[in-house]
């Protein structure tokens, strides 16, 4: 039976990113990947969920990030972004035990809005 690769050159496995650190543009770690969220008919992902704050995973709040905010650098074994931790503080988020409604395109906008990046409607 074959070995299962869940990662590659150019792939990487959905169970492989989730707990990956993301770092800003000063390489501190401003947090870590808790979940993407793909778009069912496409296949792309739309967004990946930054886990901040909180201690031990108890009172993190969740900041929906537009995926093309996040380049993976091998230097860090992790993704890299131009984010700073001040934009995180006034950044759309939800705690734990708040539900963010995907379905709202309205959200959604204000999100990329947010970070200033292309509104990708899914």
């Amino acid at each position: 039976m074959a070995t299962e690769t869940r990662e590659t050159a150019g792939l990487i496995g959905s169970d492989k990113v989730e707990g990956t650190n993301v770092y800003g543009a000063d390489d501190k770690k401003i947090g870590s990947v808790e979940h993407l969220m793909i778009e069912k008919r496409s296949g792309k992902v739309s967004y990946a969920v930054l886990s901040f704050g909180g201690f031990l995973g108890i009172g993190d709040d969740h900041y929906p990030l537009p995926w093309a905010t996040l380049n993976y650098d091998t230097n860090l074994g992790g993704y890299r972004t131009d984010i700073t931790e001040a934009q995180l503080k006034g950044a759309p988020k939800y705690g734990a035990k708040e539900n963010w409604d995907w379905e709202d395109r309205n959200r959604g906008k204000a999100v990329y809005d947010y970070y200033g990046t292309p509104w990708m409607p899914y």
